[in-house]
């Protein structure tokens, strides 16, 4: 199943083309491709967010990557969205193109288990502190005997946050990170990651600067940690040290992102080592 498996991670920016998405998994899974879609949800937690009065707010991390901050009333609100408003839409995009479709967050079936943070230092609204009221946690494992037997009979399987901890609550898990590791457990061929940009770009003002490879370093940060990118980079590599062949970062915002990112490539992710510009030598 490994070799005939994609895992594709939907965008949670609302520049990207989720209905677009959805028909390019409906054409692979018509070509008998295995498909795993696993999603995020930013816009529609941010616009759940306001209309509860909730203000969305940022931890950054001391190597500069940002994270969404996650107390127990923006998991609620994070859960409500991902759960009700985005995961519905994507399947019924799916099923209006001929897909049976299986939405599942990590708590069903303990899908994704991850451990919870404890406290730690970021920085939030531009201040410095130590967090700890934050609900978040970092992918341990995936029940991937529960998503070979969806593929196995015929079904597309959504996936999201939250994952189950050690005490088995809810915490937020990235889920750029959740798509590394769900590829990484099916052992899949290839990890599609779609975003609101054309795809790595050398200068994030510059949309035709996108690089053809980008290189992450085993240890430590990645040069790039701008526009949501860092993450992305983050994941990429889980994805690649765990086994999967090829990480891919192509543009959500296209008319065919999925075939238009595997048959171009876009930004191919290896490992590595960039330029002190984030550039690959």
């Amino acid at each position: 199943m490994g070799q005939n498996t994609i895992v594709v991670k939907c965008g949670g920016n609302a520049a990207v083309q989720q209905a677009a998405v959805c028909r390019d998994v409906a054409a692979l899974t018509a070509e008998g491709r295995h498909v795993v879609l696993v999603h995020g949800g930013s816009a529609d937690i941010d616009a759940l967010a306001e209309r509860v009065g909730l203000r969305p707010r940022k931890l950054t991390a001391p190597d500069g990557v940002s994270t969404r901050y996650t107390d127990e009333p923006m998991l609620r609100v994070l859960h409500m969205a991902l759960a009700g408003v985005t995961k519905p839409r994507l399947v019924t995009e799916l099923a209006t193109a001929g897909v049976s479709a299986v939405g599942l967050t990590g708590v069903d079936g303990a899908l994704l288990r991850a451990r919870r943070k404890t406290a730690h230092r970021a920085v939030v609204d531009g201040r410095a502190r130590v967090v700890r009221d934050q609900h978040s946690g970092r992918m341990t494992s995936v029940n991937a005997d529960l998503l070979r037997q969806l593929l196995a009979d015929g079904h597309t399987p959504v996936v999201s946050p939250p994952a189950l901890a050690e005490d088995f609550r809810p915490v937020n898990v990235d889920a750029d990170r959740v798509a590394a590791a769900v590829a990484a457990a099916l052992g899949a061929d290839t990890l599609v990651m779609l975003t609101g940009a054309a795809g790595v770009l050398a200068d994030p003002a510059d949309e035709t600067s996108v690089l053809a490879e980008y290189p992450v370093p085993i240890d430590g940060p990645p040069p790039l940690t701008g526009g949501g990118m860092g993450l992305k980079l983050v994941a990429a590599r889980e994805a690649l040290t765990g086994g999967v062949r090829r990480v891919l970062i192509g543009d959500g915002r296209a008319t065919d992102p999925v075939r238009a990112t595997l048959a171009r490539g876009v930004t191919r992710v290896v490992l590595g080592s960039p330029d002190t510009n984030g550039v690959p030598r």
